[in-house]
């Protein structure tokens, strides 16, 4: 009978599944993910960055295995958690630790709200591993029990305290399977290359040190795979005994700077002096850290089997082999950027609609997996449209509601979302439900082939012949008469870049027929076909009045055809005028007797006068559009807007949300 433990591979296979990895894109959750994805496939790596993660870049784990999921959206947690109900959750979530994470918002939103959504959506599961920190003791840093006094001296400190706290009531009250592990000085592959191993190893490859400092500060360096088997027996021991302890994960010695520092020299046979800088210690700064571990080793049966100088040449080996320099390094340093979506629907009368738009929208995000914020505009309808959007903004972060003091029109509603938008695509969209959201796929991979604009090409409409002829008929002569090229049959529907949206709200003018500029800024554009089909609810606000309206709107502000044709007439109706003068002073000479007709007379007055009328109507559209843009009037008043769930309506509100978002 053999009575040795079971091998970590063997720990991996037995945790109850699915698996979840939140934070997977960091460098404990990547290595994490790594290393159970070699022994099993049901484990999901979540992460709120999937486009911008360097390290899931270079890992490339099957697309299925990586979730999206912005951890501080209640909901957005709730609807991953249904779908893949997991039964083993690792949470590796932080923000704060290093220097640029230091706005202190973010520090307790990520750390202590996140985690909750987190724990409210776990239900019944086995386990839940959280990755605490050794910071979490402050002041009270050399070699302290679990039990110690906790003494927070920044921000995250206090965040990751409170979170310690929040498992602890979820333990004891609420019996919940959770643990903490209170992780010192981790170190190994994956772990940013500008922090001090990485640099220290690839600068000493280099025959040369970077930039030290802090020699005497005393650290806890413990291998990131001790860490990974950690988390790993914390959740295959998971027993009552265990719930809501916090566990130090440490290797319990010390190490100095410089003892690092000489360690790294001696592995590289370095004979240089290492320069020391005179840095100004920061207050936060614990000049002495390390931990005592003999609870990890009674409670999850744990000890670290990997010493620092042979942590240092795994880490250094591994650095090799993924061609540091030339594939992590510029990976780290360029990441691409995040191609959120940001959806900006026009709603009018479209009270029935919208929770119909909303729960499609969210299933083809949740499909592409990517960050997504949709904003829905009221252009004050007289429904109960207001009441419909401000219920989906009270239970998910992710959209936006906007309300316009009276009805702008559909153009206006669509540039007062583009304003508040945040992403590096926008989606314009109709609230009727005639533009379908599960083109949006189509769209969004012609734009990340590189397409600026991708636009829905109407290629049939679910309506009665006589409209897609008069369709048909209208865009034919519309993009016969236009002065730059306009896309036939494409409405407003349509994906555009940041670039693109920025110039479409620049352009100063009020009469905006948003299609036809579309054209006009250029940029590479692209159509997709589609059949557009009725209106799901009620009838079209689009009445034979409005159409024309319309095409009045279109031809009038990319055309100067009528202007031309009213000179064309002028010209010609004046030769015709001539030459008839020319025969009438012939006739007279050759039939002085012919009798005069007063019919011909009236006839050509009315001719002319119609003429004359028609000249002035289409002087006066021109007219018009002048005086409109010369009144200065805003495109549209917000009367409210609903971000992250709070309403803003006093005007100072509006603009600092503005502000910000700028």
């Amino acid at each position: 009978m053999d009575d040795s433990p079971p091998s970590l591979g063997d720990k991996i296979e037995q945790l109850k599944g699915p698996i979840f990895i939140f934070g997977a894109s960091g460098f404990k959750g990547a290595n994490l993910l790594q290393t159970i994805l070699k022994y099993r496939s049901d484990c999901y790596g979540i992460s709120h960055e999937t486009k911008v993660a360097w390290r899931l870049k270079l890992l490339n784990p099957h697309p299925e295995n990586i979730v999206y999921c912005d951890i501080l959206f209640k909901d957005a947690v709730k609807q991953i958690f249904e779908e893949y109900k997991p039964q083993t959750v690792f949470n590796l979530v932080a923000y704060g630790a290093y220097l640029p994470q230091e706005v202190s918002n973010n520090i307790y939103d990520t750390n202590i709200i996140g985690a909750l959504n987190i724990l409210e959506a776990c239900g019944h599961i086995h386990a839940y591993v959280h990755a605490g920190n050794s910071l979490e003791y402050g002041l009270n840093s050399e070699a302290p029990e679990e039990a110690a006094e906790l003494v927070p001296n920044s921000h995250y400190s206090v965040a990751k305290i409170s979170a310690d706290y929040l498992l602890k009531y979820y333990a004891k009250i609420r019996h919940l399977p959770c643990v903490n592990l209170r992780l010192y000085s981790a170190y190994g592959p994956w772990k940013d290359p500008d922090r001090l191993v990485p640099s220290l190893l690839e600068n000493a490859k280099q025959g040369k040190l970077p930039f030290l400092n802090y020699p005497d500060f005393k650290r806890d360096f413990i291998y990131i795979a001790d860490c990974v088997t950690a988390f790993v027996n914390a959740a295959y021991y998971m027993n009552p005994a265990l719930y809501g302890e916090s566990i130090n994960i440490g290797t319990g010695k010390m190490t100095t700077i410089r003892e690092l520092v000489e360690k790294v020299m001696e592995i590289f046979h370095l004979n240089i002096r290492p320069e020391w800088s005179a840095t100004i210690e920061q207050k936060w700064e614990i000049k002495t850290q390390f931990s005592n571990n003999q609870k990890a080793k009674k409670l999850i049966r744990w000890e670290p089997e990997t010493s620092l100088e042979e942590g240092l040449r795994e880490t250094s080996k591994w650095q090799d082999e993924q061609n540091y320099e030339w594939v992590v390094l510029p990976a780290f340093r360029q990441p691409q950027k995040i191609n959120k979506i940001s959806c900006v629907i026009a709603c009018y009368k479209d009270g029935q609609a919208i929770p119909i738009m909303y729960e499609r929208l969210k299933k083809v995000f949740a499909e592409l997996k990517i960050p997504y914020e949709i904003i829905f505009v009221n252009d004050s309808s007289p429904d109960n449209t207001e009441e419909v959007i401000h219920s989906i903004c009270a239970k998910d972060p992710a959209v936006i509601g906007v309300t316009h003091s009276r009805n702008f029109g559909s153009q206006s509603a669509f540039i007062s979302g583009m304003e508040i938008s945040t992403g590096e695509g926008v989606v314009l969209m109709d609230g009727d439900l005639q533009d379908p959201p599960e083109l949006i796929p189509q769209f969004y991979a012609k734009w990340m082939e590189g397409n600026d604009v991708v636009y829905g090409n109407r290629t049939k409409r679910e309506a009665s012949q006589i409209m897609n002829l008069s369709y048909k008929l209208f865009y034919k002569i519309f993009s016969r008469m236009a002065y730059i090229r306009i896309p036939r049959d494409a409405g407003d529907f349509s994906l555009m870049d940041r670039k693109v949206v920025n110039e479409l709200i620049k352009l100063p003018e009020k009469e905006q027929f948003l299609r036809g500029l579309r054209a006009w800024v250029g940029f590479r554009q692209v159509g997709v076909d589609y059949v557009r089909p009725e209106r799901m609810f009620g009838t079209t606000t689009n009445s034979l009045r409005k159409n024309i309206w319309w095409a009045k709107k279109a031809i009038f502000s990319f055309s100067f055809a009528p202007l031309e044709t009213i000179s064309y007439m002028g010209f010609i109706l004046t030769c015709i005028s001539f030459l008839a003068i020319v025969v009438q002073i012939v006739l007279k000479i050759l039939h002085p007797d012919i009798p005069h007709g007063i019919a011909t007379v009236i006839v050509l007055i009315l001719f002319f006068g119609g003429i004359q009328l028609l000249a002035i109507s289409v002087l006066g559209e021109y007219l018009s559009k002048v005086f409109e843009e010369t009144k200065g009037r805003p495109k549209f008043i917000r009367k409210s807007i609903i971000y992250r769930g709070k309403k803003l309506d006093t005007p100072a509100e509006i603009k600092n949300l503005l502000n910000s978002i700028k």
